[in-house]
């Protein structure tokens, strides 16, 4: 497993990042914890997880339960040093969680040691702020975005704040690190700007969705990263499962994630079925498995520090981490570009 150092931190990471978020719903405990053995057997030694987790559905009885399962582990099977653990302070709105405060140097302490107590353990490797409280053009916001409202003042003297109160975490040995999650290129600037005045702690990573039909980090976003040293960790890498073929023809597999959302969070549109088409063409081409290509291309690029995936199944997991050996060719990077450019932002 090719291993990666998150920024300009010392802390070394798989390539591939295990993803929780089913943990709790659509995952039991006993099968979460399966899932980390066989990751940790195969070589990756990071967790991605957030306090808000699990999803589908999210809910006020559930908030919380995936961190539970994963202290779970490091309690049974005490290899926490084996595990660079990821988790996140949710953004403002999030009603479940400080019924929807915002991010602030008011509720970071209280966070963390919820996550602590959840997670059994007595530090975070990289804790991260799950979106900005000034919002996100993520999750399709791109299409109809508008900044106008936002207040620059406003903005920077919340990163003084916030990184001041993530700097006594630092200090405190709670956190080792700090991250960011649906963030902007201009977003990631000013975090790295106002931390080298202030002194807080520099965000080495950002949490973004990426993926062959997802690409708004192409351009500003992958300049940002490359020269202020902030690596990607890609969510969503197999566009929430389309990429996997699965749902193609209208099938809708039970217990899969379309079944339980039927627009994938709006991923769902005719276009994005075409596109899905184009890459299992590629695939197919090849005689690669789709999942395997989808994650090895995203760890092709350049400003790439892991990709997150997560499963259902076992046998799920299995296939995602055959792709964490795989090298793709000139020939199929050459018929992955000329898929999207004949297929892009689908959704």
């Amino acid at each position: 497993m090719k291993m990666n150092k998150l920024g300009s931190s010392d802390i070394e990471v798989s390539h591939f990042c295990l993803g929780s978020m089913t943990w709790g719903t659509q995952n039991t405990a006993e099968e979460g914890h399966a899932q980390i053995d066989r990751a940790l057997d195969a070589g990756i030694n990071f967790i991605d997880t957030a306090e808000m987790y699990p999803v589908n559905p999210i809910s006020a009885e559930t908030i919380g339960r995936t961190e539970e399962i994963i202290g779970q582990w490091f309690a049974r099977d005490k290899r926490r040093d084996e595990v660079v653990l990821a988790s996140k302070h949710s953004g403002e709105g999030m009603q479940h969680a400080r019924d929807g405060a915002p991010i602030s140097s008011d509720t970071i302490p209280g966070a963390i040691e919820g996550s602590l107590k959840r997670l059994q353990t007595d530090y975070i490797d990289l804790y991260q702020f799950h979106w900005p409280n000034r919002g996100s053009y993520m999750f399709r916001k791109n299409w109809t975005f508008d900044p106008s409202g936002q207040n620059r003042a406003e903005t920077i003297a919340h990163m003084e704040d916030a990184l001041g109160a993530l700097q006594r975490e630092v200090e405190r040995g709670t956190i080792r690190a700090f991250g960011l999650s649906n963030e902007s290129a201009w977003g990631l600037t000013q975090w790295a700007a106002v931390a080298e005045r202030s002194g807080g702690p520099r965000p080495i990573s950002v949490q973004n969705e990426y993926s062959l039909m997802c690409r708004l980090a192409d351009t500003d976003v992958s300049e940002t990263c490359v020269n202020e040293q902030i690596d990607m960790l890609s969510f969503s890498p197999l566009a929430a499962g389309l990429l996997t073929g699965k749902y193609q023809g209208g099938e809708v597999p039970a217990g899969s994630r379309l079944s339980l959302n039927e627009d994938l969070g709006g991923r769902v549109t005719p276009r994005a079925f075409e596109a899905v088409a184009a890459y299992l063409d590629v695939a197919q081409k090849h005689g690669l498995d789709p999942v395997q290509m989808a994650l090895a291309w995203c760890a092709t690029r350049p400003f790439m520090g892991s990709v997150i995936f997560g499963a259902t199944s076992l046998e799920q997991l299995d296939v995602a981490l055959g792709g964490s050996d795989l090298t793709l060719s000139d020939e199929v990077m050459a018929d992955l570009d000329a898929a999207h450019k004949s297929h892009p932002m689908p959704y």
